[in-house]
C-alpha cells in the first residue's frame, strides 16, 4: 500500500501493484536522464501540461527505483500499465508533487 505522507504513489504495472517514490538518488538519476537544467523546469512542464511521454517514462522508472525495484527504462517499454498512458502521467505528476510537498500540505 502506498503511503502518500512519505511521497509514495501506487501504479499497477503488468497486473502487479507497485509502489513508486522519488528518493534523492532517484531524483538525481532523473535529472541526468532528462538533461533538465533543474527539477523546477520539470515541475513547470507538468504544471503547464507541456510534459512528454519521455518525461512520464523517466519519472515512472525513477519512482520504481526509489521504491526499491531494480528496473531499467527498457523494462517498461512493453509493460501494460493499468489505466494506460494517462494513469502513468497522473502517477508521474503525483510523484513530483509528493516529492516536493511541504509537511502539512494536502
Amino acid at each position: 500500500m502506498a503511503n502518500p505522507w512519505t511521497g509514495e504513489v501506487a501504479l499497477t504495472i503488468d497486473g502487479e501493484r507497485r509502489v513508486l517514490k522519488l528518493t534523492l538518488g532517484a531524483l538525481a538519476e532523473l535529472e541526468q536522464e532528462l538533461e533538465t537544467g533543474s527539477l523546477v523546469e520539470l515541475v513547470q512542464r507538468f504544471e503547464a501540461g507541456g510534459y512528454s511521454s519521455r518525461d512520464v517514462l523517466a519519472l515512472v522508472v525513477a519512482g520504481l527505483r526509489g521504491g526499491g525495484a531494480d528496473v531499467a527504462r527498457a523494462d517498461l517499454l512493453r509493460a501494460e500499465i493499468a489505466g494506460g498512458p494517462m494513469a502513468a502521467a497522473r502517477a508521474a505528476a503525483e510523484l513530483l508533487a509528493r516529492a516536493f510537498m511541504v509537511p502539512g500540505e494536502a
